[in-house]
């Protein structure tokens, strides 16, 4: 059991936000259990490592009222970072309107969420809307794209996707990359069976050459394997033009963690970004924090991020997990984690999933403030990735 804080970090719910091009643009961050105290939101922004972890995001504050945001909590809030999606039903509360108002002067960006009340006068300066599309009926007609960018969040299907779009909205959040019509991308899988074969390949310790042979018959992978050695993340010194340049400076273990993460890769270099991409980086470096604070060695930290990166792969491949389980011969304990989310695999897993209670992580032995680390960590990692597959 987790030991008890007296001052526990508060549970932040963090879900990613997309534009139409499939391109994280922004983070919701919304503070569990209630309307956030100032406190809570010194505690969460106050934090060295929020604002460097989510760069160059966006990051959008979901409140129900503005009264929180205090002095000293505007201080720790850089206006030209984070935005204030803010509950349109406040209007109707006494000085609500004004503040919203000196806040979008201070430079801050305002997203009003749903309608405000009948004969509640919105301020001409806060035009710009979001809606819980998992409830709210679209607006009529089209949004006016100049006040933009408008938030569409529960999303939950390639269906309310389009309906958003073609409302006008430009940003997205929810379940619809997990939508089967979105999330397989298209493509003819045969970069994906390959990427396996590879993965098969280093299982078994294969030697270089015959890595290199797999890669050549693929040029989409090729592709994604130079780009992705060339770009930032690696900050080589000249380019790498050789795939056995590549896997050397990669190494096998990191060689091995890029191709679990290239299954989700776009299948063609001029398609869109496949959403899986991130979502899968994001679980996969969850747990393996999660693992590395339960003092898991670094072959136990491989496997928890490999369990993170593969538990999206029945929605990729649009199989059932149990047949990916079977083809790819993994351990017991992951595949029990994958399929029945057993264990401590399973549990973190599921965790990684959901937005859990403080009784749910408690139960699994972590703390409020090691959750929130993992999560800085896993969306940090996420980003990168995305910004460089």
């Amino acid at each position: 059991m987790a030991e008890l804080d007296p001052h526990p970090f508060p549970l932040v719910a963090i879900d990613p936000v997309a534009n139409g091009q499939n391109e994280w643009v922004a983070l919701c961050l919304q503070v569990e259990g209630g309307a956030p105290t100032p406190q809570h939101l010194q505690t969460v922004f106050g934090s060295p490592d929020l604002l460097t972890a989510i760069a160059p995001l966006d990051g959008l504050l979901m409140l129900d009222h503005p009264a929180s945001l205090t002095p000293p909590v505007l201080a720790l809030l850089p206006a030209n970072r984070i935005g204030f999606v803010v509950a349109a039903s406040a209007l109707a509360q006494d000085g609500v309107a004004r503040r919203l108002s000196e806040l979008h002067e201070f430079g801050y960006r305002i997203w009003l969420d749903g309608d405000a009340r009948e004969g509640v006068a919105v301020p001409p300066a806060l035009r710009t809307v979001a809606r819980d599309c998992g409830v709210d009926a679209l607006p009529p007609g089209r949004l006016v794209a100049l006040f933009g960018p408008h938030l569409a969040t529960r999303v939950d299907s390639a269906q309310r996707f389009g309906e958003c779009e073609m409302a006008g909205f430009d940003w997205f959040s929810g379940d619809y990359p997990y939508d089967p019509v979105l999330a397989g991308q298209g493509g003819d899988g045969s970069s994906r069976k390959r990427i396996l074969t590879l993965l098969g390949l280093l299982a078994r310790d294969a030697d270089s050459r015959e890595l290199e042979n797999q890669l050549k018959q693929d040029p989409a992978l090729s592709f994604h394997l130079l780009k992705l050695v060339n770009s930032a993340a690696f900050a080589v010194s000249s380019q790498i033009t050789s795939f056995n340049q590549a896997i050397n400076l990669l190494g096998r273990r990191q060689l091995q963690r890029w191709l679990q993460l290239l299954l989700y890769a776009r299948q063609q270099p001029d398609g869109l970004p496949n959403l899986l991409l991130p979502l899968a980086a994001r679980r996969g470096a969850q747990l393996e924090a999660l693992c590395k604070e339960a003092g898991g060695e670094r072959d136990d930290c491989d496997v928890a991020f490999m369990t993170g990166v593969f538990s999206l792969l029945d929605r990729l491949l649009q199989m059932p997990m149990q047949d990916i389980v079977a083809d790819l011969h993994l351990p017991p304990h992951v595949s029990d984690a994958l399929l029945h989310r057993t264990g401590p695999l399973g549990s973190w897993l599921r965790l990684a999933q959901t937005r859990p209670t403080e009784q749910e992580l408690s139960d699994a032995g972590i703390s409020p403030t090691a959750w929130w680390h993992s999560q800085l960590n896993a969306y940090h990692w996420a980003i990168q990735v995305g910004r460089n597959v």
